[in-house]
């Protein structure tokens, strides 16, 4: 097929879309529900969230040329922006109508504040719009239709939903048996510096979770993983949610049970990290 080489401020003319498409295991497909869906979940399976990079101290930054030499060129993972930037990017060489949105975590109604310091990806394709999250620590799996009211159980017990919000959508998980929201977006127009902005206030501002512990998740096949600097959660579709303390050690044992291919130095630094009280 042919791919869009048009260059724009987001310089998806720059990304090695064949390299990319060779870590995810996918050939390049005119665009479709069916190939989006197939590159969305693949890519929530080959890629950590993590913010690995943040809690050492060495963020090389979000700019596409940063994020695909750690994607594409290492295999690493990262955070909403560095996932969302990368995912929009190659939707773009393959022909998708993409439009960036950043939003904010949590329930704005519990009146806590939050920055627009998360990033999604909306695709129009055949004139419906589609949410693209791949970088949530818990990530759809596929696209979600930006449908009030639309829900997707892709499987049993993994419910999302899409509501209609003043001035933007809000996307529910269903858990413990409600409804959850996970992060509110809006409409706004989305600029490179906003990306870089949002990502400055994330890995630096002291408050910022980011910046205080260790988050590594990933999609395995038929479940979800998340480990932290002291807890290790399971989570398998129609079966109770596992949650424990992490053992001594057990922290180098998932490194290598997610395939999170750090240097040898990151990786000592980091496990030298994780045992500071």
């Amino acid at each position: 097929m042919a791919v869009s080489t048009g260059a724009d401020e987001w310089q998806a003319d720059g990304l090695d879309l064949a390299g990319y498409l060779h870590r995810l295991q996918l050939p390049a497909l005119a665009p479709s529900r069916g190939a989006l869906a197939e590159l969305h979940e693949r890519h929530v399976r080959t890629f950590t969230f993590d913010n690995i990079d943040v809690f050492l101290g060495q963020h090389p930054g979000v700019s596409l040329d940063r994020v695909q030499e750690k994607f594409v060129g290492r295999g690493r993972g990262g955070y909403c922006f560095e996932h969302s930037t990368i995912f929009a990017a190659a939707l773009q060489r393959l022909g998708y109508d993409v439009r960036r949105h950043l939003g904010r975590v949590g329930d704005p109604t519990t009146g806590r504040q939050q920055g627009r310091t998360h990033m999604v990806v909306e695709v129009v394709l055949d004139g419906e719009r589609l949410l693209c999250d791949p970088g949530f620590g818990m990530s759809l799996r596929r696209p979600i239709p930006m449908v009030d009211g639309s829900e997707d159980d892709y499987l049993p017990g993994w419910r999302y939903r899409m509501r209609h919000t003043r001035g933007g959508w809000a996307l529910d998980r269903h858990r413990d048996g409600g409804w959850e929201v996970t992060h509110t977006t809006d409409e706004l127009e989305v600029r490179p510096v906003d990306v870089v902005m949002g990502h400055h206030f994330t890995s630096t501002f002291p408050g910022s979770h980011f910046t205080q512990g260790l988050i590594l998740t990933k999609h395995l096949p038929g479940s979800h993983v998340a480990v932290t600097e002291e807890t290790l959660t399971i989570r398998t579709p129609g079966q109770p949610t596992e949650h424990r303390p992490l053992r001594p050690g057990e922290h180098d044992e998932w490194l290598t049970a997610l395939g999170v291919p750090l240097t040898a130095d990151e990786r000592s630094r980091l496990l030298d990290k994780l045992k500071d009280p």
